[in-house]
Parts: structure tokens; C-alpha cells; sequence
């Protein structure tokens, strides 16, 4: 039999839109025969839905559209761009008269061939169809993680850019390298009878806050498993954690957020952010630092700036706790976040604007949100009733796959410093490991020249 040392973190075995009657001029209609005259209606805007079908049944769409419509798609991707969908089509009428163009002629088939369709609808539905992209449904790694608290207002699990995970287990925090799976315990707080409710690595992944029960902060340097500092402020627990370069943010039951210089704590004054009615339990900075989201048990999302303080922005659309909280990287301004148990909604929002975006009812509690580096993808992952963990597509919100597999909440959630796999965490007692985002950037995605950030290296 194994001690419960010897058992964290280890290895665990797996339980187009169409004008109908034309917008050119009458004067180049009289350039064509027609054997009747068909009225002028260069005002009429009618258009239909047909650019709105979905994407897997494009090909077969846009066949249905060469025969009936008389089109010439022998491509799909000339028609699958989101921003061509609103153009409409030009220079097409519904009835037209007048003798077959070379155009028009070479596009016939062949007189031998016995398919009803036209060479375009044939060569369009031989062509190669784009490989739809498989997740796996099944965790490439579990982790036995005994004590990892089943509480929705911590955040006890974090991955670094060094690719070392830190984990809060009861009263200590252990370390697990994925490169060669070492296990190092970095503190142990049952001396004082104290716990651990947070963890957070620095940016460059060689600190790693760690938030207490007691309501302090320590900060350690993995290299030397050294502790370098001890914040105090708090009178409560310290459930979230933020860092944007050398200051680091705190969020507590006592309904503060502290922001301390961790090289300098006791010259430089701390920031004191008060808005928050009951306890925080989400903390985020935007990618370009400039921006501190936070979410509390008050219902409310916050954004604060770095001069003020008070919130610049409140949303108070959800009916429950905002835990899950996430910036986009690559929509500038983009924050999603996520509702517990009475509100079940993940809503976007541009904070550039202040104004409220599309939103989604996932049905069930949401825990946790990350953004994919590559893709303009997000995963959540959620609690009550369906402890489910869910792709999602954005900005059309659909669902690219539905990962189960933990037997309570799914209430801990971090993204692999590659972005391309994620571990989550619950109260089940372990930590498992997912392939759920490509490396491979989508080929839709376009960077705006107008950004300053994409072209410095």
C-alpha cells in the first residue's frame, strides 16, 4: 500500500446572397439581346439567405447552387469566407436571353457523360474536403492529487512557462515537472494550521505566489524552493491571484484587492482596489497589461486601469458568482466571463466600448475560461449538474467537443505554456491532462497592419 506522500501526483490509471433581377444600368442591358424587355429595378435590394448555410454542408449547397442558380463554384473556400458573406452577387440576373458566351460554353459537359450535373458541380464535389479536427475524449495523463479541495472559490492549480505545475494539496504546494515528472514539495503551511487557497506563477515561471486561509501572501523562488517574500494586508483568505510583471494582485474574502510590488514591498505603497460587496474569487490581466478584470461572489464583474482607484467598467448581467474570467489574445478589448450555478452563462464583453456582447447558456455552473494562443477558441470547464469540459468556437459559439470524465466539479483549470494541451482539476481527487487545442493558426484569422504588437520580435 501507498502513503498518501507517496501517492500526489502520480500516474493514475483511467476510470450568397443573390439580387434576383440585377443592379446594373438600363443602358448596359441594351448592350444584350433579350427577346422581351424586362423592367429596371437598379433600387431593389433583394437578396437571399443562401451565404448563411452552415459550413459542413457547403459543398452540397454550393452543387444546388450551380444547377439551379447557374453558377460556376468549383471551390468551396472562394466561398466560405465570413467576410463574403454579405457581398452580393453581381451582374446576375434571373432572366437572361441572348446567344451562349465561350465562357458559358466551355463549362458544359461532356456530351459522353451520363451524370445529370454540370462539370463545375462535378469537379467541385471531387474536390478535396478540409479535415475536420479530432479531439481526443479521452486524458493523455491523470494524476492522483489527494486534498485538492472541492471549493469553487480557490484557484489551487497553475502551469508555468517553464512547464512546471504548481498544485495546492490542503496545506502544501507541490511542483510536478512535465518534462520528467518530478515531484518536489515547495512549502508546507500545517505548522500554523494554516491552507493553501491559491497559487499563481510570475510571467516568467521562476516565482509562484501562494495565497493562505490566514489571509497571507508568501512568494517563492522554485530555484532554490526558498521563500523570498510575506505579504500581509488581508484579514481573510486569498482565493485569487494576479501578476503583471513585478506587482502582484490579491483577491480576498475580505472583498479587497491588494496590488504589491514583490521587490519592494515595504517602500512602495500598496493599491487598495475597493468595489467588491462579498468575497473575489477571479482575477485576470488583459495581454497588454493595462487592465485588471475581476469577478466576485457579488454577482459583479469589474475592469480596473492602472491610474484609478475605482472600476472604469461594472457588468452586472450575471446572477451568480464570477469566477471564470478570461481576455482574449486575440480580439483586442475581448473579456469573456463565466456565471456559477444560478447563471450557467458565458458572456463577452468589448471593454473598449463598454458594451455587452453575444452570450451562451451552457447548463450547467461555470468554473473556469482559457483562450487558445493559436485559435480563436476558448475552453471552459464546468460544475453543476454535468461537470463537463467544452470547446467552444468563437465568434459563433459552437461547440467543438464535450470532454467528461472527472466525477465532481470541474473547478480548476490551466493551459499548457505551448497552449495546445490543458490540465483541469476537481473534487475528485485528480488532475488530468487534455489535447485540446492546435498549434496550426486558423487561416481565417488575419493580423490588422494597424497593430503595433504583431510585427515586433
Amino acid at each position: 500500500m501507498y502513503s498518501t506522500e507517496e501517492k500526489i501526483l502520480q500516474p493514475s490509471k483511467l476510470s450568397v446572397i443573390r439580387d434576383l433581377f440585377g443592379t446594373a444600368s438600363c443602358k448596359e442591358r441594351s448592350v444584350v439581346n433579350y427577346d422581351r424587355f424586362i423592367p429596371c429595378r437598379a433600387n431593389n435590394t433583394w437578396h437571399t439567405g443562401f451565404a448563411t448555410i452552415p459550413e459542413a454542408t457547403r459543398g452540397i449547397q454550393a452543387a444546388k447552387k450551380n444547377e439551379l442558380l447557374g453558377e460556376s463554384i468549383e471551390d468551396v473556400k472562394t466561398q466560405c469566407d465570413e467576410r463574403q458573406t454579405l457581398t452580393p452577387v453581381k451582374n446576375k440576373n434571373l432572366f437572361k436571353y441572348g446567344t451562349p458566351t465561350r465562357e458559358s460554353a466551355k463549362l458544359q459537359s461532356s456530351p459522353y457523360s451520363l451524370s445529370p450535373l454540370s462539370l463545375s458541380s462535378q469537379r467541385l464535389l471531387r474536390s478535396p474536403h478540409k479535415a475536420t479536427r479530432k479531439i481526443s475524449r479521452i486524458p493523455f495523463k491523470v494524476l492522483d492529487a489527494p486534498e485538492l479541495q472541492d471549493d469553487f472559490y480557490l484557484n489551487l492549480v497553475d502551469w508555468s512557462m517553464q512547464n512546471v505545475l504548481s498544485v495546492g494539496l490542503g496545506s502544501c504546494v507541490y511542483l510536478w515537472s512535465a518534462c520528467t515528472s518530478q515531484v518536489t514539495r515547495l512549502c508546507d503551511l500545517s505548522a500554523d494550521g494554516n491552507a493553501v487557497t491559491s497559487v499563481a506563477w510570475s510571467e516568467r515561471g521562476h516565482l509562484v505566489a501562494v495565497g493562505t486561509h490566514h489571509g497571507y501572501v508568501t512568494v517563492w523562488d522554485v530555484a532554490v524552493n526558498k521563500q523570498v517574500n510575506k505579504l500581509q494586508g488581508h484579514s481573510a483568505r486569498v482565493g485569487a491571484l494576479a501578476w503583471n510583471g513585478d506587482v502582484l494582485s490579491s483577491g480576498s474574502r475580505d472583498r479587497l484587492i491588494l496590488q504589491r510590488d514583490t521587490r519592494t514591498p515595504s517602500t512602495v505603497p500598496e493599491r487598495k482596489l475597493v468595489g467588491h460587496r462579498q468575497e473575489v474569487c477571479g482575477l485576470k490581466w488583459s495581454p497588454d497589461n493595462q487592465y485588471l478584470a475581476s469577478g466576485g461572489n457579488d454577482n459583479r464583474l469589474y475592469v480596473w486601469n492602472m491610474q484609478s482607484l475605482s472600476p472604469v467598467q461594472t457588468y452586472t448581467d450575471h446572477l451568480a458568482a464570477v469566477k471564470a474570467i478570461a481576455w482574449s489574445p486575440h480580439h483586442h478589448g475581448l473579456l469573456a466571463s463565466g456565471g456559477g450555478t444560478a447563471d450557467r452563462c458565458i458572456r463577452f464583453w468589448n471593454t473598449l466600448t463598454g458594451q455587452p456582447m453575444q452570450y451562451v447558456d451552457t447548463g450547467s455552473q461555470v468554473c473556469n475560461l482559457a483562450w487558445s494562443k493559436h485559435s480563436s477558441e476558448l475552453v471552459s470547464t464546468h460544475g453543476y449538474s454535468q461537470n463537463q469540459i467544452l470547446v467552444w468556437k468563437y465568434p459563433s459559439l459552437t461547440q467543438v467537443a464535450k470532454l467528461t470524465g472527472h466525477s465532481y466539479r470541474v473547478l480548476y483549470l490551466a493551459l499548457s505554456p505551448d497552449g495546445e494541451a490543458i490540465v483541469t482539476g476537481a473534487g475528485d481527487e485528480t488532475l488530468r491532462f487534455w489535447n485540446v487545442f492546435s498549434k496550426v493558426r486558423s487561416q481565417k484569422e488575419t493580423r490588422s497592419v494597424l497593430s503595433l504588437y504583431t510585427g515586433i520580435r
